[in-house]
């Protein structure tokens, strides 16, 4: 027999069926195990479905007002009435010592706030003259002066306190919510986001996307004017019936594939078809402000059929009031390198109105002590002058945030900064300090709120984050 014969016949020897399961025996384990898992699951399971916190929460829905471009904290919320002495002079050296930040020229001088402050309310918050309806509701307010970050450019900074890092592809805060609570309405999404300002946030849609979690607890964009969502209208030619055909042999196709595979993606496509074909009968009466009496039109300064923050105001209200678990508002238009004043002014002007009566709203339908107002952005602004005489700076050592409802301590401001406004000084909250006592209000334990990826349990706070309990109420 020469040697091809002899590779040939030990070749066949180790082909035997004996050989097969003794040495395979483990991967046909495997495959067993998930087929029988595959066929166990349900065919296509409501991933948005109601579920139950860690404990009793204070908060059950959130309306997060995202500031993007980073306000000033010192022509808003922290006063500094001996940075107005240093105006125009060099900082001191020691507040500079050991600093590093990518813009920040050590020789530029220091500038005083522009706007005068007042205390307000029983709770004598003190608040900028620039914030003439935020000051009627003071003792609704938590207010944090102590804010600080790890980030100083804006795409960073604003994916670190949507995701709790700075790296793209992680889930965003309200995706955590709605993974961990599900969401009330099955004809709406869970999680809804809109956009106003000079452009759309700097760190895109990872400020509001769903990272290493199924897709269905991303956040879906609405329009305040036109189609409430691109491309929800039937095309011509395409009636009701045609569509729900059309659905029923999708959905039998993506059941079928689910059952054989179990991939949860499969899931949240089915339930995103079935969504989209619900939302077309909801969604447009609900996104329709005419509706709306006009006292509450005038409360807020919204138009309706007109794109603008107080319209998003408006809607946020309406939405977290027909059962949307979480809506982010973003109003990127803040980033004040120069021409501070006039930027200051023209925003507020359109924020500080809406704003507040989206508090004084929700408070007079019952509807504030269980859903969490957050208002705030990535980072705060330097004490230090940019653009000749009218800018500031990215500061991610001392911001400022406001709060309202949820179980949050009204009436409260916590922490302090140094003189300057530089440095926070006093009860110090770390962005995963914040993401920490959120989900605490929400009913999680921020340790245990986490899923699988990549070998890790994966969490909103990562390996840190404390829970202020000076915040709750």
């Amino acid at each position: 027999m020469n040697l091809r014969h002899e590779l040939q016949a030990e070749y066949a020897r180790h082909r035997t069926r004996r050989w097969f399961f003794k040495e395979c025996g483990v991967g046909l384990a495997s495959i067993a195990a998930m087929d029988l898992a595959a066929r166990a699951a349900p065919a296509a399971a409501n991933p948005q479905a109601i579920k139950k916190p860690h404990y009793g929460a204070k908060a059950k829905r959130v309306i997060y007002l995202f500031m993007g471009g980073a306000p000033s904290h010192l022509e808003l919320f922290d006063n500094k009435p001996e940075l107005s002495k240093w105006d125009g002079k060099l900082p001191p050296a020691d507040l500079l010592k050991g600093y590093r930040a990518a813009f920040i020229n050590p020789n530029s001088k220091l500038l005083g706030p522009k706007f005068k402050f007042a205390r307000h309310g029983e709770s004598g918050a003190e608040l900028s003259e620039l914030l003439p309806h935020t000051a009627k509701i003071a003792d609704d307010l938590t207010i944090v002066r102590s804010m600080k970050t790890d980030a100083f450019n804006h795409a960073p900074g604003q994916i670190l306190m949507s995701t709790g890092s700075q790296i793209f592809g992680r889930p965003s805060f309200g995706a955590w919510t709605l993974y961990g609570l599900g969401t009330e309405n099955q004809d709406l999404p869970g999680y809804v986001v809109m956009q106003s300002g000079q452009k759309g946030p700097s760190g895109g849609m990872s400020n509001f996307g769903c990272g290493f979690l199924p897709t269905v607890y991303q956040g879906v964009p609405f329009r305040s004017s036109g189609e409430p969502v691109l491309f929800l209208n039937n095309p011509q030619g395409v009636d009701d019936a045609t569509q729900r055909d059309t659905l029923d042999v999708l959905k039998q196709l993506n059941e079928e594939r689910l059952n054989v595979v179990g991939d949860p993606e499969i899931a949240s496509r089915i339930n995103s078809f079935e969504l989209a074909y619900r939302m077309q009968q909801t969604a447009p009466e609900l996104m329709d402000l005419s509706t709306e009496p006009k006292h509450i039109l005038d409360m807020y300064g919204a138009k309706p059929g007109e794109a603008s923050f107080a319209n998003n105001c408006l809607l946020a209200r309406r939405l977290i009031e027909s059962g949307v678990r979480f809506v982010q508002l973003f109003h990127e238009a803040w980033d004040h390198h120069g021409g501070l004043v006039g930027g200051l002014k023209q925003q507020c002007g359109l924020t500080d109105q809406p704003c507040a009566a989206l508090v004084r709203d929700l408070k007079q339908r019952g509807l504030l002590d269980d859903t969490l107002v957050i208002w705030g952005g990535e980072f705060g602004r330097t004490p230090m002058v940019q653009g000749g005489s009218d800018g500031r700076d990215h500061h991610p050592n001392c911001f400022s945030m406001w709060f309202a409802g949820g179980g949050m301590k009204p009436g409260l401001t916590l922490g302090q900064s140094d003189e300057f406004g530089f440095n926070a000084t006093e009860d110090v909250v770390h962005v995963h300090d914040l993401h920490a006592t959120l989900l605490h209000l929400l009913g999680f334990d921020h340790t245990r709120l986490s899923q699988r990826f990549q070998g890790l349990d994966m969490r909103l706070t990562g390996v840190a984050g404390e829970l202020v309990t000076k915040l709750l109420a």
